[in-house]
């Protein structure tokens, strides 16, 4: 009875293994050596302050939804593409208008000036 179990518990050990074992490699033998650049926060793109309620440029908002609407985009195209003989003229203006609703979000982001950066 015990031994129907064997292979689950392989398995996790084996997902445990794959999971764990290279980022207990990358402790053990990478390099430790910290310095300024690398201990710097390069996120948000400024230092940290005291007051973590300090307001965000809106630019860093705009980039968001401009990654929001590429991805999302991608996303819906893929399955979209491959079942398109299937869905026929329905499917094709469907995604048509699921297109233009994600470039007028592009082109707000651009009239904002989101893709220009200083």
């Amino acid at each position: 009875m015990l031994e129907n179990y064997i292979p689950i518990l392989l398995f996790i050990l084996v997902g445990l293994l794959v999971g764990l074992g290279p980022v207990l490699m990358g402790f053990l033998v990478g390099p430790h050596k910290p310095d300024e650049e690398k201990d710097s926060p390069y996120e948000c793109g400024f230092e940290a302050f005291e007051n973590a309620r300090m307001k965000f440029d809106i630019r860093y908002y705009l980039v968001a939804i401009l990654f929001i609407i590429f991805d999302l985009e991608i996303a819906f195209l893929f399955p979209w593409a491959i079942v398109l003989q299937d869905l026929g003229w329905y499917g094709f203006s469907v995604m048509s208008i699921f297109l233009g609703i994600l470039v007028v979000g592009f082109a707000y982001e651009w009239k904002k000036g989101a893709l220009e950066w200083e």
